[in-house]
């Protein structure tokens, strides 16, 4: 097989996304070293290339607050209660409303389609969880994010696109809808069922306004919000003292909230290059209609 070879054109795409992905990596790049550089260094520079003097110290600093594993805890807890219901809640509805035969399929559709647009508002759902007993734990954080109305249309739309001929066969067969859904149809949805994972784990891993309403409990705080409570304590802590202390505390609490950055980021990075074959596959098949 001969190897095509690169003419201009093909050198100009390589050089510009090169370009583009270095102008990606450059705030990655300078997030990581002020999270490991010195006051002094932060102060001389607020973009960094190499630290003069690196330190761990922000990261002990944020480690040592008893805080961050109950968050971890209760972050882990949502996600993996929350993004199974989720899922399973997104294909089942995505199902029924691609399937022809539906009665009203059109009218739940467009009701559906209606809250992309107009929400009720966060005073209806607290007052819903209250009556049910809900606040102060963790089930009114999962249960109060059900269907994400575009991830359901991403799933209806792939399904759409599968060939009717696999369900009618299966329905000459003898199996029921259940059957065809997951004995058919979920085996075939790989590309997007590993999109709509991708996406629910990111919205649960980033919890965080839900759980700042509903639970009063700080033992119970996911992730986010404890490390938005860390980073607000320390600014205040820094506020407090003198001038010229203030000004350190406040270039420490930067490199705080860098590895505050790095710690909510880097589960999402070392999980993404897993799915990104089927990611882009998904997105790409979900998102026009076959």
């Amino acid at each position: 097989m001969l190897k095509k070879k690169m003419d201009w054109v093909d050198w100009v795409c390589v050089i510009a996304l090169g370009v583009f992905a270095l102008i990606i990596m450059i705030p990655f790049f300078n997030v990581v070293m002020i999270s490991i550089t010195s006051q002094k260094d932060y102060l001389n520079s607020t973009f960094l290339v190499i630290p003069r003097h690196p330190t761990l110290q922000s990261f002990k600093r944020l480690f040592e607050d008893g805080r961050i594993w109950s968050g971890y805890k209760s972050t882990l807890t949502i996600l993996t209660i929350g993004m199974p219901i989720n899922v399973f809640l997104t294909y089942c509805m995505a199902y029924g409303l691609s399937r022809k035969g539906y009665p009203g399929r059109k009218i739940i559709f467009g009701l559906v389609l209606f809250t992309m647009i107009f929400q009720g508002g966060i005073v209806p759902l607290y007052l819903l969880m209250k009556s049910l007993n809900l606040t102060n734990s963790l089930w009114s954080v999962i249960l109060a994010y059900g269907v994400n109305t575009f991830y359901m249309i991403l799933v209806k739309n792939y399904i759409e696109s599968l060939p009717d001929s696999l369900m009618e066969s299966a329905k000459l067969d003898g199996a029921g809808e259940w059957m065809i859904l997951f004995k058919i149809i979920l085996p075939l949805s790989k590309p997007i069922l590993a999109t709509i994972v991708l996406f629910y784990s990111v919205d649960r891993w980033n919890e965080w306004y839900n759980s700042m309403i509903f639970i009063r409990k700080q033992n119970m705080f996911p992730l986010q919000l404890v490390l938005r409570n860390i980073v607000i304590n320390s600014e205040m802590a820094g506020n407090v003292t003198s001038a010229s202390a203030s000004m350190q505390g406040s270039q420490f609490t930067m490199g705080l909230k860098m590895c505050a950055v790095i710690m909510t980021m880097l589960p999402i990075m070392c999980v993404y290059p897993f799915l990104q074959k089927h990611f882009v596959k998904g997105i790409m098949v979900g998102a026009v209609k076959g």
